[in-house]
């Protein structure tokens, strides 16, 4: 899921339940640094495969 649908998500779910707000930030905010992490260690690994 791309970063701008995990906020729009996680934006429509805060205006249904506000109380939740901060769960939810934080969920939406480790689920990105996952999803950015995965990018970063397949361009890395493509990377090194046209090396070696």
């Amino acid at each position: 899921m791309p970063p701008g649908k995990i906020g729009k998500s996680t934006m429509e779910s805060i205006a249904r339940q506000p109380e939740s707000a901060g769960n939810l930030r934080t969920a939406m905010i480790i689920a990105a640094g996952m999803i950015e992490g995965a990018a970063l260690f397949a361009i890395i690994v493509c990377l090194l495969a046209l090396v070696l």
